[in-house]
C-alpha cells in the first residue's frame, strides 16, 4: 500500500491494497460469529452465580465470586472488543471502496477550507494508501488486544480455581480449619513478589551473572515455571505491542482497564442485588422497622427466585385458605457454621434417620417462629424445597382460620451466629401479612 492512489490502473482497483493484513478474513469470521454469543454470556453467567451462590457455603463461594468476575470481565472484553473491531473493520472497507469508486483521492482544492486547515488535514491523512493501511492496521490490534486481554483472564481465573482447590484439599486431608481467604491471599502475593524480585535481579544483574552459576539457574527455574504457570510477565501479542510502543503506558492502561472493568462488575452486581440503589431514592426511607416494611422477598407470588436472597417467604402478603404455608431456605454460608457449633450432638450420630431428625429437629429450633407476639410452641418443621429453586428448605403449615380479619406479623428467628458473643437479640425476619 505505498503505491499512490493517483498511479492505480483499473485492474490494481479491482484488488486489495498489497499490504493488507492476511488474517482479515478470519478476523471478521470470528468477530462475526462471536460477538453475539459474547453479548449473551455475561446475562448467562449472571444467571448462573445467583443459581449457585445460595448454595454454597463461604469458602466456595468466595471462590465462585472472583471467578464469576473474572469470566464476566472476559466475556465483556471481547463483547466490546470484537464489537469495535466490526466498525473498524467495516470503515476499512468503506475506505477500500471509496478509494475504488475514486482512484484520484481526495480534490482538496474544492473543499471549502483555508490553506492552514488544508495543509494540516492533508499531512494527517496522508495518502489514500496510507489511510486505508491505518485503517486496516487499527482494526488487527485491536482484534489482538481483545483476544490478549481476555485470555490473560481466562488464564488467572484458572490458577484462582487451582490455586484455591490445592489450598482447600491441603487443609481437608490435614484436618486443619484455616482462614482459605487470607492463605490464599498470602500465597498469591508471595508468588507475584518472587515474580518481581526475579525479573529486578535479571534486569539489573543479569549481564554480570555466570552462565553456569548457580543465581543465573534459579532465575531460570523460577521464569520458566512461571511461564509454564501462565504466569509469564506478558504473553506474544503483548510483547509485540509493548516493543513497538511504550511499554510503561500500556501496562498502566492494562492494570486501569481490568480495575475499571472488576468496579463495574462489582456495581453490576451490587445493582442486581438492589436494584433500588440504582437511582435518586436517597431521600426514601429505606432504614425502616422491619414491621413497617414490605420486602418482595417474603411472598412467594412477588419474589425473583434467581436474584432474590435465600430468605423465608410465605404463598402471598394476602391469605385466603385455612392455612399459612411458611418456606424457610436453607442457608450454607450462614446455617453451616450455626449447625457445626450448636449441632454437635446430632453431627455425631451415625448416618440415617435418627441422625437426619436429630438435625432436623436442631435446625428447626434455630428458627423460633412467633404470630403477632405469640410464640408458636406447636409448630412442627418438615424438610422439604423451594419448589422454584430446587434448593432444601423447612417447611410449615400454620392455622390461621382463627385469625380475625386485618394486618398480622409473624416472627422467624435467624440462625444464631456460630460465636454467641456476636448473636443479636434482633436478628430475626419479620413478615407482614393480612387476612
Amino acid at each position: 500500500m505505498t503505491d499512490s492512489a493517483t498511479s492505480a490502473t483499473p485492474e490494481d482497483r479491482d484488488q486489495l491494497p498489497p499490504h493488507t493484513t492476511p488474517t482479515w478474513e478470519v478476523e471478521l469470521l470470528i468477530s462475526g460469529v462471536a460477538v453475539f454469543a459474547m453479548l449473551q454470556l455475561p446475562g448467562w453467567l449472571d444467571s448462573q452465580l445467583f443459581a449457585l451462590i445460595p448454595r454454597l457455603g463461604s469458602d466456595l463461594a468466595g471462590v465462585a465470586l472472583p471467578l464469576y468476575i473474572y469470566l464476566k470481565s472476559a466475556a465483556v472484553i471481547l463483547a466490546v472488543t470484537f464489537s469495535l473491531h466490526l466498525l473498524l473493520r467495516a470503515h476499512w472497507i468503506a475506505l477500500v471502496g471509496m478509494h475504488s469508486v475514486y482512484p484520484d483521492g481526495v480534490r482538496w482544492e474544492k473543499l471549502r477550507a483555508g490553506p492552514v486547515q488544508r495543509e494540516i488535514e492533508q499531512r494527517m491523512q496522508g495518502s489514500a494508501a496510507d489511510s486505508i493501511e491505518r485503517a486496516d492496521n487499527r482494526a488487527t490490534v485491536i482484534f489482538a488486544i481483545g483476544v490478549m486481554l481476555a485470555t490473560r483472564l481466562l488464564v488467572i481465573s484458572l490458577q484462582v480455581v487451582v490455586l484455591f482447590t490445592l489450598i482447600m484439599s491441603g487443609a481437608a486431608l490435614a484436618g486443619l480449619q484455616v482462614n482459605v481467604f487470607l492463605l490464599f491471599g498470602l500465597i498469591f502475593a508471595a508468588l507475584i513478589l518472587l515474580m518481581l524480585a526475579a525479573g529486578r535481579i535479571d534486569r539489573k544483574f543479569g549481564e554480570q551473572l555466570d552462565h553456569e552459576g548457580l543465581p543465573r539457574r534459579m532465575l531460570a527455574v523460577i521464569f520458566r515455571s512461571y511461564a509454564r504457570a501462565g504466569i509469564s510477565r506478558r504473553s506474544e501479542v503483548m510483547s509485540l505491542l509493548v516493543s513497538h510502543g511504550n511499554e510503561r503506558l500500556f501496562n498502566v492502561a492494562t492494570v486501569v482497564a481490568f480495575m475499571a472493568l472488576i468496579v463495574a462488575m462489582m456495581f453490576g452486581l451490587d445493582s442486581m442485588k438492589s436494584p433500588v440503589r440504582v437511582g435518586s431514592y436517597e431521600l426514601f426511607p429505606h432504614s425502616v422497622a422491619e414491621s413497617r416494611m414490605l420486602r418482595s422477598a417474603y411472598y412467594d407470588d412477588q419474589r425473583d427466585p434467581l436474584h432474590g436472597s435465600a430468605m423465608p417467604f410465605v404463598q402471598s402478603a394476602v391469605i385466603d385458605g385455612p392455612y399459612l404455608r411458611l418456606t424457610v431456605p436453607y442457608q450454607p454460608q450462614h446455617d453451616a457454621d450455626a449447625v457445626r457449633f450448636h449441632c454437635a450432638a446430632a453431627l455425631k450420630l451415625p448416618g440415617g434417620d435418627a441422625r437426619g431428625d436429630a438435625l432436623l429437629d436442631c435446625l428447626a429450633g434455630m428458627h423460633a417462629v412467633s404470630l403477632d407476639g405469640q410464640p408458636l410452641t406447636t409448630l412442627r418443621y418438615v424438610a422439604g424445597s423451594d419448589p422454584r429453586t430446587d434448593r432444601p428448605a423447612l417447611l410449615a403449615m400454620i392455622d390461621v382460620r382463627s385469625l380475625s380479619n386485618g394486618r398480622h406479623v409473624l416472627r422467624v428467628e435467624r440462625a444464631p451466629d456460630a460465636q454467641p458473643e456476636h448473636a443479636n437479640n434482633n436478628d430475626a425476619y419479620v413478615i407482614v401479612f393480612w387476612r
